[in-house]
């Protein structure tokens, strides 16, 4: 009785200081592949070097389905982490908006906005405002994150926010204007994911001296007119300096309602060749690629058809380079392939090709959209469209020039023709900025989060064969273990009468 006593005291002893522990004291195991549960290094830098305390209220609702209430765990989890790392310089609270109409019209009023989410009562199933925003402050600045998607770059939401209102003078990015390129409303997108860590300025570089070097990159994307040597001049003195320069430029051009795709020439193809990067004038085809909808004539009926268009190519082979580290797909329509025909004392490095299935057609081409593709068509493959230049590229300095060979993979365009580009090709256009410009190493967080993983494809037979196995290897594991039961059941027995006999 005494050493039952004796026990039960031990063990409630160490479950209570277990608990104490705990209070002071977070811990936990990452084996994800992605260490996505792990704080990265460019987090702990931002959160270490924060001069001012910095409050996170997050406005979570309490009932939630099983998926969001895991959202609403991991960041109260990474919450515990960001406040121990920065010794009690990051607080922050809880707060359920549907606990009254003030909290909710307060949380609204701060950026944060529900969602709709089917919530499961009693076998009915209803709708229900979910809210699962926080808002970031540091004295009279404050971020918000508006809605935490399940799954998404968390830390990379987190800790770019608290960079944001922490850090005063920001790095500015200059965006080249003047040669017919789109401004920065007609990339919406890539602007608004850019605006966190930088000041993005259109910029138009002008026949006399212009001074580029408040700017920390330089961006020049899809140039339809002749830009004059004069201002590709002044990019050569920017480079000279150290500059750094993103380029995302039309070596090609593609009109669906012509069927035409023609050849587009503005003088940064021949200044690119003297550096040794070479954009060819033809069109990337890929077995991979996106679908187009084509209208159809048959007897007195008009209808649409979805057939794929190998001008469109999906690109999924990256480069392991912090560029394209955590991208699964971009598109880059009407592409041109990229080559280095350089010298050995610069670097260039391709980070993205396209599938083992590809091939070029040089310009002019005519679309003819009822082609019918066959594995002939397509007899290259690992065609580079994006690379990174860095070395001595004009002077004695080093410099870095990013390359892709599409123009209009990150543009949304502007009125009525404006569209929703997906996350990646966004992701690449700003990743690049990112690389050029920040040396923090937010880059990498930015696409960290779950990764799709489609289930590979396999053959019928196969399929059957796993499907089969699946419904009757538990069955078979039940009947082999009764078995076994049943005949260590009657040893025993057996053994049992042997003894009861003597």
């Amino acid at each position: 009785m005494k050493r039952t006593t004796t026990f039960i005291l031990a063990a409630l002893g160490i479950l209570v200081l277990v608990n104490i522990l705990s209070d002071n004291f977070f811990l936990r195991l990452d084996l994800t592949s992605d260490h996505r549960y792990t704080l990265s290094k460019a987090s702990k830098n931002i959160i270490r070097s924060l001069k001012e305390p910095v409050t996170i209220t997050a406005y979570f609702s309490n009932n939630v389905p099983a998926e969001l209430a895991k959202t609403k765990r991991d960041f109260k989890e990474m919450l515990i982490e960001y406040n121990n790392i920065s010794k009690g310089q990051i607080v922050y609270e809880f707060i359920d908006p549907s606990v009254d109409q003030e909290t909710e019209q307060k949380a609204m009023s701060a950026g944060i906005q529900p969602v709709i989410a089917n919530i499961r009562e009693k076998d009915q199933v209803k709708q229900q405002k979910v809210y699962l925003g926080a808002v970031v402050s540091m004295a009279e600045e404050s971020e918000n994150i508006p809605f935490m998607q399940p799954g998404a770059a968390m830390e990379y939401a987190l800790s770019s926010a608290i960079k944001k209102i922490s850090v005063k003078n920001k790095p500015v990015i200059g965006l080249i204007q003047g040669h017919g390129e789109p401004g920065i409303a007609a990339m919406s997108q890539a602007y608004t994911a850019l605006n966190i860590l930088y000041e993005v300025e259109p910029v138009t570089i002008t026949d006399t001296a212009k001074n580029l070097t408040k700017f920390s990159t330089l961006a020049l994307v899809a140039p339809k007119d002749t830009i004059p040597p004069s201002h590709l001049a002044q990019l050569d003195e920017f480079l000279a300096k150290g500059g750094r320069l993103y380029i995302a430029m039309n070596r090609v051009e593609g009109n669906l309602s012509v069927q035409r795709g023609l050849v587009v020439n503005t003088g940064l193809e021949t200044w690119l060749m003297g550096k040794g990067l070479m954009v060819e004038s033809n069109f990337v085809v890929d077995n991979r690629c996106a679908n187009i909808n084509v209208r159809q004539q048959q007897g007195m009926f008009t209808y649409n058809t979805t057939i794929k268009f190998p001008y469109l190519p999906l690109i999924s082979k990256f480069a392991d380079h912090p560029i394209t580290k955590g991208l699964e797909s971009v598109l880059l329509p009407f592409a041109s392939t990229v080559t280095y025909t350089g010298d050995t004392t610069k670097t260039f490095v391709p980070i993205a090709q396209t599938s083992e299935l590809s091939g070029t057609q040089q310009a002019p081409v005519y679309f003819d959209v009822s082609k019918q593709w066959g594995q002939a068509d397509f007899p290259m493959k690992g065609l580079t469209v994006a690379g990174v230049l860095t070395g001595k590229i004009v002077g004695q300095t080093q410099s870095t020039i990013v390359l892709v060979g599409d123009g209009d993979f990150a543009v949304n365009g502007e009125g009525e023709q404006a569209r929703q580009q997906q996350p990646d090709n966004i992701s690449l256009m700003v990743n690049s900025i990112d690389y050029l410009s920040d040396d923090t190493g937010l880059i990498e967080l930015r696409t960290k989060g779950v990764t799709n993983r489609p289930i590979k494809q396999i053959e019928d037979g196969k399929k059957a064969f796993l499907k089969y196995l699946n419904f009757l290897l538990p069955l078979l594991l039940v009947i082999i273990y009764g078995i076994f039961r049943s005949q260590y059941n009657r040893n025993l027995r057996n053994k049992r009468m042997e003894e009861g006999h003597v």
